[in-house]
């Protein structure tokens, strides 16, 4: 599985390259804490709404620190999903190298 960390997307991103911001986090964890331009499916509704998204889409997965999304974008690439890469530290990385404003849970 390829990984990114959240520096990697955000100068990429800023570069103009296009990406879907995958955040499987429940929907209390985005009250607290969220990147603007993310698409909002939880790890538990993935299987039942993987037809909102793109399989050939470059889709970047992200959750708290990484481990559910390495989930998410494992069982993306065994449903034949060719562009997923998990965003290693998830959010509370992305408030450290991203963005220091960003509240932390």
């Amino acid at each position: 599985m390829k990984e990114m960390t959240p520096a990697e997307f955000s100068e990429r991103r800023g570069a103009g390259e296009s990406f879907i911001l995958l955040d499987v986090r429940e929907h209390e964890e985005l009250a607290i804490a969220s990147v603007d331009g993310t698409t909002h499916i939880p790890m538990g509704e993935i299987t039942a709404r993987i037809s909102e998204l793109d399989p050939d889409a470059p889709i970047v997965c992200m959750c708290h620190h990484g481990m559910r999304s390495a989930s998410v974008a494992s069982f993306l690439e065994q449903s034949d999903f060719t562009n997923v890469t998990n965003l290693t530290g998830g959010i509370d990385r992305w408030a450290i190298e991203v963005d220091v404003a960003l509240a932390r849970y």
